[in-house]
């Protein structure tokens, strides 16, 4: 299958669609998270009383991050060129739903996706868990194989090969982790010209 033949488009948005911000590791040492424990896991294993206080900074930190997303090269001209050939469009994102509305319409890409088709960290399990892409293909009414997971990171592309849909890697120059990309491009410019 090539890429121009495929008709459903599921983005990661920090880092793919957007200029990448965030400071992990100093969001880790704000909420005295481990260095090699994955914050949203961390966060679901805290007792509620411990876990709100943390989730509610993590919301407001992300919330400022929002507002001041840029995007990143060539993911505007990718996201407009398909929405014009008719293709569906949705975000699976690890930040949450409310945040992924604000980040897009800082983008400029607002009217670009359905807001249902847009599943955060509340509406889905996160990534790598392929959940949120399992869902958006039940929704569109396809196969998972029809999906296509574009992101900037090996969660991305674990949550493609485990819900069956295709990989594609942006916004490296390398690919460190072939054996999950079925596509890799160093930018999302250079993804929209190999859709020709």
């Amino acid at each position: 299958m090539t890429l121009a033949a495929l008709r459903h488009w599921v983005f990661d948005m920090d880092g793919t669609l957007t200029i990448a911000v965030h400071d992990f590791a100093a969001i880790r040492r704000a909420l005295d998270i481990p260095a090699d424990d994955d914050i949203l896991h961390h966060l679901a294993a805290l007792p509620a009383e411990q876990a709100a206080p943390k989730r509610a900074w993590l919301l407001e930190h992300e919330r400022e991050l929002a507002y001041a997303a840029r995007p990143a090269p060539g993911a505007l001209e990718l996201v407009h060129a398909l929405r014009e050939r008719g293709c569906r469009l949705g975000v699976l994102t690890r930040n949450a739903h409310e945040l992924a509305l604000v980040t897009l319409q800082a983008l400029g890409l607002g009217d670009c996706f359905v807001p249902e088709d847009i599943l955060g960290r509340d509406e889905a399990p996160p990534k790598p868990h392929p959940g949120g892409l399992l869902k958006l293909a039940e929704r569109w009414g396809v196969e998972p194989g029809a999906l296509v997971m574009v992101g900037d990171y090996r969660f991305d592309l674990e949550c493609a090969r485990a819900a069956g849909a295709q990989g594609v890697l942006v916004n490296l120059p390398d690919n460190p982790w072939p054996e999950l990309t079925e596509w890799h491009a160093r930018d999302c410019a250079a993804l929209l010209a190999q859709l020709g």
